[in-house]
């Protein structure tokens, strides 16, 4: 497993979540490989998505198959730089939780159209699967809104 999926596992077993890394050869780097590579609904991908809002950074943790309203949410799409330093993953690898920093998060409410989700786990290779409630759960003042 490659050491930044590794150290990102750790995090979530610190938090309590016992989720299993997977690493794939196939990229998961967009929401159509990923659902492709794993077998399940576009939908059911979680994109990871950082974005700025007054210079700070703002996860946003959108299904698949919908797209973030961020002139309605006031944000503006953070850059690679800016996404980097504000999680510690690289674009294509950025999981929902285990930043490097506290991050203020909104999750999608279309997520809980599903019992389990699939997400980055730290590289472009590699994912898990979580129950969508427990992933909510584990994201310490996670705010659940329509973000599309």
């Amino acid at each position: 497993m490659h050491p930044t999926a590794a150290r990102f596992q750790q995090r979530l077993h610190e938090r309590g979540l016992d989720v299993e890394v997977q690493v794939l050869p196939d990229s998961t780097r967009t929401a159509g490989e990923a659902a492709a590579a794993v077998g399940c609904e576009v939908g059911q991908i979680v994109k990871s998505l950082v974005f700025m809002r007054d210079g700070d950074p703002v996860m946003v943790l959108c299904a698949g198959d919908r797209r973030v309203a961020a002139g309605r949410l006031g944000l503006r799409p953070a850059s690679a730089d800016e996404a980097r330093a504000a999680t510690g993953f690289s674009i294509g690898g950025i999981p929902p939780l285990g930043h490097d920093q506290p991050l203020e998060t909104l999750n999608d409410d279309s997520l809980r159209r599903f019992a389990t989700v699939w997400c980055a786990a730290g590289t472009p290779h590699a994912v898990f699967e979580a129950d969508i409630d427990k992933l909510i759960g584990a994201i310490p003042g996670g705010e659940v809104v329509e973000v599309s």
